[in-house]
């Protein structure tokens, strides 16, 4: 059994290059570790993504079965994800035993900022520039976030350093790694 880490936040909060620093971090110190992409996961299963509510339940619960089943093949995941709703981090954490949330916080004006010079990948290029198109729904601008409750760790991008950044997750990682390695964790209900 091996741990997973949620990093979430609005679009250009910064959850993909903390995610990839981390992962290149775990890497380098010879861990085995991968990192879920939700925009990579969408090109697969939504490869003409509509971003409709069914979908995105689709979507995010199959995200969360990867994980699933990746920990319990003892190998640690790292989920880069918005996932506005609430309902679907909890249902990672219910799921999987060694988990634990990071949220990222940060200005709308900023992540929108960010967006804006982000090279061309997954993600919709230009997502904050289709939140005033009929129909959008632009996590955090058409549709709400809906913050942690309980996350393990909360990081404002807007005054944290990357590197810091990257550290506390670091620092997180390595705690739920001895919890694994310890037994101290317990098993929670399977998927439904």
């Amino acid at each position: 059994m091996s741990w997973a880490i949620w990093i979430t936040g609005p679009p250009g909060s910064g959850k993909t290059t903390i995610a990839r620093e981390v992962a290149k971090a775990l890497t380098s110190r010879g861990m085995r570790v991968k990192v879920l992409e939700l925009d990579q996961l969408r090109q697969i299963l939504t490869p003409q993504p509509t971003y409709g509510e069914a979908e995105r339940e689709l979507v995010y619960r199959a995200l969360i079965l990867m994980a699933k089943l990746l920990t319990e093949e003892s190998v640690p995941v790292i989920i880069d994800a918005t996932a506005h709703r609430r309902a679907w981090r909890e249902l990672a954490r219910s799921l999987i035993p060694l988990f634990a949330e990071v949220e990222l916080v940060c200005p709308l004006e900023v992540c929108v900022e960010r967006e804006r010079s982000r090279p061309l990948g997954y993600a919709p290029p230009r997502i904050y520039g289709h939140a005033m198109c009929p129909g959008a729904t632009v996590p955090g601008v058409n549709v709400p976030y809906e913050p942690s409750l309980r996350p393990e760790r909360i990081i404002d991008t807007r005054v944290t350093s990357w590197w810091t950044a990257v550290q506390e997750v670091l620092s997180l990682a390595g705690q739920l790694r001895h919890r694994a390695t310890s037994g101290l964790y317990h098993v929670q209900r399977q998927l439904r």
